[in-house]
């Protein structure tokens, strides 16, 4: 970025005033906004202007040509008023910390008032005093910027933190998941299912809904936090709903969870319904084995090989169907796992222990005997389709209608 033109601009509005400032100074400024904190140049020349103004003692108003509102300065929002490129004042309570992603950020959480709340990170290289979970502070001249279509509060060198003498709690008001969008949010939901982790910092994953819907949740791994229990109710504060390919997955490693008593009666599995001829049920389907470390649950080779854990001798079964579902236009990428294989194929996983640890064939016997008794058949699936994969909920097979074979017959030409 060619920061000359910025440079000269706020020169020559302080050559007017008598004050003659060393270019270098001014460009050098701008470049460590810019660059190292990541602020827009039109906030960064603001940024410096203000910071002469105190400088020289000059109100904004007496600077010709100030940018933005009011002569530059940065106004007092609340938090869901906040928007990118804002320079913001704001008083919040840190409801959340977390640990900093890069021995650049100094601290890093959640920062809520009555209106909201906001993702901040505070810059290593601003020096700022360190804040507690739990209290109250007034942030002057911070700036707000967008990250993956979240608004984030940045902590820089130019921010004053100053602790405030306020001790009222924050009730956040949980949201329906189908109103969730990008940003911070509160919801009361019931853990549906969890899935094998993808990642070796991933704690766990899985899919927790309400009567509106249901969303992907992820938990990393950190000193303190616990795996959710499928089938219970949790509220959970202060989540980030992160959007990846319009589609959103609730972060909630550094949220507020407090497990209720009550149920969800009836949780909506998704919306996307598919019906077809299941054409074909890939290797790996059938009866598995899982790695048994805690927060792990990966699917072991036939060695009984994890690739974070290595040799499992102690492992725990498991049943999957892995497959493809054709509707006549499109083939799906399903998932099934056991509470929905077990029903669909009549054979539970007692009975796959047995065949597997007693049939010469072992496991791939009972991949055989699943994939003729489903392989072929006309199914309804209903589940979310995340990530090209249809993650199914329920899966009922098809009963042949007689009626719709004659219309068939009929449609094409042929006779019965």
């Amino acid at each position: 970025m060619d920061y000359s033109e910025a440079t000269e601009r706020i020169s020559r509005k302080y050559a007017k005033t008598g004050h003659e400032i060393d270019r270098q100074k001014i460009e050098g400024k701008l470049r460590r906004l810019v660059e190292e904190f990541g602020v827009q140049p039109a906030e960064a020349e603001r940024s410096v202007t203000n910071e002469l103004n105190k400088e020289f003692n000059i109100t904004p108003a007496g600077v010709p040509g100030t940018p933005g509102p009011a002569g530059g300065a940065t106004s007092e929002k609340k938090i869901a008023d906040a928007r990118p490129g804002d320079w913001v004042t704001i008083e919040g309570k840190v409801v959340s910390l977390s640990a900093p992603a890069s021995p650049a950020i100094a601290q890093s959480g959640i920062l809520a008032d009555e209106s909201g709340a906001i993702r901040f990170v505070v810059w290593a290289k601003s020096n700022a005093p360190k804040m507690d979970e739990g209290a109250w502070y007034r942030l002057d001249s911070a700036v707000v910027d967008e990250y993956k279509n979240i608004p984030n509060l940045k902590v820089h060198s130019g921010t004053t933190i100053t602790a405030i003498d306020r001790t009222d709690p924050l009730i956040p008001a949980p949201c329906a998941i189908k109103d969730l969008h990008p940003g911070i949010g509160s919801v009361r939901a019931k853990v549906v299912q969890e899935w094998d982790t993808t990642h070796d910092r991933m704690l766990q994953s899985g899919l927790i809904g309400d009567e509106t819907g249901t969303v992907k949740f992820i938990i990393w791994k950190e000193q303190g936090k616990e795996k959710l229990a499928v089938g219970a109710v949790y509220s959970i504060f202060y989540a980030q709903a992160d959007e990846f390919n319009e589609r959103l997955s609730l972060n909630i490693t550094g949220a507020a969870i407090m497990q209720e008593e009550g149920d969800i009666a009836t949780v909506t599995g998704g919306d996307t319904e598919v019906r077809g001829a299941l054409v074909h049920i890939a290797p790996g389907s059938g009866i598995i084995k899982r790695c048994p470390v805690p927060g792990c649950n990966r699917a072991l080779s036939r060695q009984n090989y994890c690739p974070i854990h290595e040799i499992q001798p102690r492992f725990e079964y498991d049943l999957r169907i892995k497959g493809w579902l054709d509707d006549g236009e499109k083939t799906h990428n399903i998932l099934l796992k056991r509470d929905v294989v077990e029903p669909l194929t009549g054979m539970t996983l007692d009975q796959a222990k047995e065949i597997a640890e007693n049939n010469p064939l072992g496991m791939d016997e009972v991949f055989l005997q699943m994939r003729d008794r489903v392989l072929g058949r006309y199914v309804v699936c209903k589940g979310r389709e995340i990530e090209n994969r249809l993650l199914v909920n329920t899966c009922e097979k098809m009963h042949f209608e007689s009626g719709e074979h004659a219309k068939l017959l009929n449609r094409a030409g042929g006779a019965s």
